[in-house]
């Protein structure tokens, strides 16, 4: 399979050297890195191409990476069931960069490409309807980056006496923890043994 699969990434590579970045297969998995403005032409080429045929879009996500110049990668993993391979497409993008959308020749990207609005605020150009999909309209941030805390800034709830929903800001009755998961024995005073913060 892993030699099905670096015959296949050296194919799409001579084929659109203009799109590939670079390719590996890991883990029986084959990646390929693509240039942002490409990935439009790129994943049409792999639905339309007789060798590559990948019809089904399987899902697209996200990576953050707050320390990176290019702090997000889009990941696009598509199957060909006419020749039982998979792909995963890569593309690393700045905050303020704005991904192609590749809903013309993958109509399913849109919910997709909606969530990855939602969630990490990055921007599909071309996209029909790019708008929240999972978060309310009303929502501030995108849950899904590595910055956006872990209590919100708002919280929703229905009041009973108003017989609405109530947005108010986040006030937490305790100082919020951080945990340490190293440890199961938190807060002992004492080194049990094969805790592995132990004093050495």
């Amino acid at each position: 399979m892993s030699a099905t699969l670096k015959e296949l990434g050296g194919y799409i590579e001579a084929k659109r050297v203009d799109c590939v970045l670079g390719w590996e297969v890991a883990h029986g998995e084959l990646t390929v890195d693509v240039a942002i403005n490409h990935i439009a032409g790129l994943a049409e080429f792999l639905k339309t191409d007789q060798n590559c045929a990948f019809s089904s879009l399987v899902d697209i996500t996200a990576v953050d990476y707050p320390e990176r110049a290019k702090r997000f990668d889009v990941v696009y993993h598509f199957l060909s069931m006419y020749q039982n391979h998979r792909i995963r497409l890569r593309v690393a993008v700045r905050e303020e960069d704005m991904v192609p959308s590749i809903t013309e020749p993958y109509p399913a990207a849109n919910w997709f490409e909606r969530e990855i609005f939602d969630m990490f605020g990055i921007l599909f150009s071309g996209h029909p309807d790019l708008r929240r999909i999972l978060t309310d309209y009303g929502f501030r941030g995108h849950p899904l980056r590595k910055d956006f805390p872990t209590t919100g800034y708002t919280e929703v709830r229905y009041d009973e006496v108003q017989k609405r929903v109530v947005y108010e800001p986040v006030s937490l009755v305790q100082e919020y923890r951080q945990f340490d998961f190293m440890s199961p024995w938190e807060g002992a005073e004492y080194i049990l043994p094969g805790d592995e913060k132990g004093a050495k």
